[in-house]
């Protein structure tokens, strides 16, 4: 096994003795700024995509606030955002109370607009649109509060997920008249995909995450290298596999074995992100994240998991990562509710789980009432709660009671949680007793502790010791009639030895 300090190689069997560092495993929460040109028309995910695709509604909501995507295209639309009102630093402050213990700027999404100075790309946030290096302003306010830093970077898929604006209209007015994806003038920006592209008889199903283009490839590691360079960052996200061994096209999902050569790309990347560390820090204390649940691919970093999590406790951390509503902001997106969070929240960290939460910025850079409100909301949670949450590890068993969370791919279904459930986090002698739902009667009944396991002391954080007693090895335990919070309130559980 190589030591903490030894340089990592731009391999599986190298990045394999990757151990995730202690900073991440005990921050549990952190903030995701998933923002950039494609919050402008306040329409949601994957607008650049969709307003070339016609029928699509953000299709049509584009050819009906801007015009035909011949005339007024991506390359338009990125004018339009400006984040005159982005405050780094306020909102940082705003983050930190909520409960961020760590936080991820997007470098880029699937459109290709970078949100920092790149010599790699003219269609970046300093060039044009805000005119702001945001990647670094972000950074400025994370490292003023000592948070963690990090990046997403979506790039690997843009190359096919980008082939739409090389189309046309089938019908209508405008039936033939080429995108502007097709001007020479944008072909870097748009990506040279033309001609990779063209012999595809229908190119809105095409959504393949990596494709077997090398220039595409090398370009990619290009810009990750950059972005390295530049920004030392704590955190790197894939959003996907590890490029560029997965793929998926709507019909299949098809993941490389690990002696795929194009492997090679990510590798590398992963071992750059790391040695990085290593010469800041002298050691690593890097994280990298990305969605393929082989262990022979996750086992380089952390797994991620998007809008869903795991069953049960894992040996190995994990992260679940999630949005208050829809991924760009959406003006027609429902919010999740503070006490859904809370309760995602409880529920992956007692299986070893970290949670990252998109907090959505409107065009300009704010953030509007309601986000401000749940911001709050997880403040005053925290404030109490914040000891059963930060700095701790799984317990034996993750809880117990009779509802469980929904593990399926993009769902996060609210629980109709009984009071039978509680889900359980630990650190030294205490073990942490998420109440997921308040009993009636104000008296908690909890079966899972082994009779030979001494209970000292049992106290609600928020107001202190509250009364005990054991029966066969149940604990009950009698609660106040009004509670420390509305949401999840915790017991925290003494021992006379460690948990």
């Amino acid at each position: 096994m190589l030591t903490k300090t030894a340089k990592f190689q731009p391999s599986f069997d190298s990045l394999r003795t990757y151990e995730c560092p202690s900073w991440f495993r005990d921050a549990k929460l952190g903030f995701w700024s998933h923002w950039g040109p494609q919050s402008v028309p306040m329409a949601g995910d994957w607008y650049a995509r969709n307003m070339y695709i016609q029928g699509q509604p953000q299709y049509l909501y584009h050819l009906r606030h801007y015009g035909h995507p011949s005339k007024f295209g991506y390359k338009d639309l990125v004018k339009l955002w400006k984040a005159e009102k982005f405050d780094p630093e306020g909102l940082m402050e705003l983050f930190v109370k909520a409960g961020a213990r760590y936080f991820v700027a997007q470098a880029m999404h699937h459109d290709h607009f970078f949100n920092f100075q790149s010599k790699y790309n003219r269609f970046n946030s300093t060039q044009t649109g805000p005119m702001k290096d945001i990647c670094g302003l972000w950074k400025k306010a994370a490292d003023r509060h000592g948070l963690p830093f990090g990046f997403s970077e979506h790039l690997g898929a843009t190359f096919s997920w980008w082939a739409v604006n090389k189309g046309a209209d089938t019908y209508g007015p405008y039936a033939g008249v080429p995108y502007d994806g097709n001007d020479p003038a944008y072909r870097d920006f748009y990506m040279k995909n033309y001609e990779d592209m063209a012999k595809n008889e229908d190119r809105t199903r095409l959504t393949c995450w990596y494709t077997a283009n090398s220039d595409h490839h090398k370009y990619w590691l290009s810009v990750i290298k950059e972005l390295i360079d530049l920004y030392s960052p704590d955190l790197l996200y894939t959003d996907g596999g590890l490029p560029f061994g997965y793929c998926r096209d709507g019909s299949h999902e098809y993941s490389a074995p690990v002696s795929h050569p194009d492997y090679i790309y990510g590798l590398d990347a992963v071992s750059c992100l790391y040695n990085k560390s290593i010469e800041k820090n002298g050691e690593n204390k890097a994280v990298y994240l990305q969605k393929d649940r082989r262990e022979a691919i996750h086992s380089i970093g952390v797994l991620d998991i998007e809008k869903s999590q795991l069953p049960d406790v894992q040996e190995k951390p994990w992260q679940t990562d999630t949005c208050i509503g829809n991924w760009f902001y959406d003006a027609k997106q429902t919010f999740k509710r503070p006490n859904h969070i809370i309760e995602m929240l409880a529920d992956i960290i007692s299986k070893n789980g970290t949670m990252l939460l998109n907090i959505l910025q409107l065009p300009d850079g704010s953030i509007d009432d309601e986000t401000n409100y749940l911001l709050e909301e997880l403040a005053s949670w925290i404030a109490i709660a914040g000891e059963g949450v930060y700095g701790t590890r799984p317990w034996r068993v993750s809880g117990e009671g009779y509802s469980t969370v929904l593990i399926e791919e993009f769902k996060e279904d609210a629980v109709k949680w009984t009071e039978t459930d509680f889900r359980f986090t630990a650190k030294e002698k205490t073990v942490y007793a998420f109440i997921m739902k308040a009993p009636e009667n104000r008296c908690s009944v909890i079966r899972s502790f082994k009779a030979e396991e001494k209970i000292l002391s049992v106290k609600l954080l928020g107001l202190g010791s509250v009364p005990f007693s054991r029966n066969y090895g149940v604990l009950a335990v009698k609660l106040p009639e009004q509670l420390p919070t509305p949401y999840l309130n915790c017991l925290a559980i003494e021992l006379s030895e460690k948990a």
